[in-house]
């Protein structure tokens, strides 16, 4: 009987189905972790808004609206190819630079939320760092999706008018 060597180890077929076995759970739940998480939301600094404000990943304002709340929805129908709702998928755990939750829409798809408030894009911005649609107002008021203001720093000390 030849002996088991590095180079020509002896395998059962018990064991290779168990190395089998394990290699595909390691890989379920790879697949089961990436599935369960999409990042889709960066934040950018608006200057025309003076903000600090949450962009999707094609660096669009996000915005809400002020009515919205408590799985409350107005815009639905035709106002969302207007104002589109940020999706993902059912059971994926939107990710960002800040903390983001999910509400079901009353037509059944998962939008994305911030501080509780969907979040959507606006079709009339077509560039990134447009802020178009803050302001606007129907049956509640539009705003994009701030984090904070845009630090301005202190202003520079006055020249010495007398020279040495």
């Amino acid at each position: 009987m030849k002996r088991p060597t590095a180079s020509n180890p002896r395998r059962s077929p018990l064991r290779l189905v168990l190395l089998a076995s394990a290699a595909t759970a390691l890989l379920a739940t790879a697949s089961a972790g990436a599935a369960g998480t999409r990042h889709v939301v960066d934040k950018a600094a608006n200057a025309s808004l003076g903000k600090v404000v949450l962009v999707n990943l094609k660096h669009r304002t996000l915005y809400s609206l002020s009515v919205e709340k408590h799985g409350r929805f107005t815009c639905t129908g035709s106002c969302t190819s207007i104002w589109r709702p940020l999706l993902v998928p059912a059971g994926v755990k939107p990710t960002g630079p800040v903390s983001l939750g999910t509400v079901k829409r009353p037509e059944g798809r998962t939008q994305v939320t911030y501080k509780g408030l969907p979040l959507y894009s606006f079709s009339g911005d077509s560039k990134p760092g447009e802020a178009n649609g803050e302001g606007i107002e129907d049956v509640g008021a539009w705003h994009a999706a701030s984090v904070s203001k845009i630090a301005t720093p202190p202003p520079a000390p006055p020249e010495n008018p007398y020279p040495y």
